[in-house]
């Protein structure tokens, strides 16, 4: 895997007519050999949100999830493209509740991902995410917009009720565990 080179085929996959397409495929590619990974993007020591690349249109990251580490239900407002280049990333989906005045969640579905697993998620995805491993996983997340700037939600776990999600407290949660 060669960093650059995932960084120009997401680029020139704005430029599609489906962009996920493209992404998907070259999130494939990169994902494709957990050595050539890791040789790319690092040793699994440490979890964390690892920046690749970040512009108002495209965010690509590199994101480590500690053993048992859980994060809980958000969405994105923008579509994205998960790959797995090692370990394992349990997702739950949701689904909104509704004429919930609170804006509640409730689950709709589960979809686990392993290594060289890849896949889209639409604009309008709320999801929670769980390495249910005792060793770290590593994964490429390419998002349809600037992750760190978008407006979106997050629900807690007991309460399910909707709120701002907090882009520094869940980069902190990634460190901390």
């Amino acid at each position: 895997m060669k960093i650059d080179q995932l960084i120009i085929d997401c680029k020139a996959a704005l430029n599609d007519d489906i962009p996920t397409k493209g992404i998907r495929e070259a999130v494939a590619r990169a994902v494709s050999s957990k050595k050539d990974a890791i040789k790319a993007l690092g040793e699994l020591k440490e979890g964390g949100v690892n920046k690749i690349f970040v512009s108002d249109e495209l965010t690509i990251l590199n994101i480590v999830w500690s053993p048992g580490f859980k994060i809980m239900p958000h969405n994105h407002n923008m579509w994205a493209v998960i790959g797995i280049y090692s370990g394992q990333e349990d997702n739950i989906f949701w689904r909104r509740i509704e004429d919930d005045k609170d804006g509640r969640i409730e689950e709709a579905s589960k979809k686990s991902l392993g290594p060289k697993d890849v896949t889209v998620l639409g604009k309008n995805i709320i999801h929670s995410v769980t390495n249910p491993t005792s060793k770290f996983t590593g994964s490429i997340h390419v998002y349809g917009g600037d992750f760190f700037e978008m407006h979106r939600s997050e629900w807690g776990f007991n309460s399910l009720k909707e709120r701002p999600y907090d882009v520094e407290k869940n980069m902190q949660a990634f460190k901390a565990n």
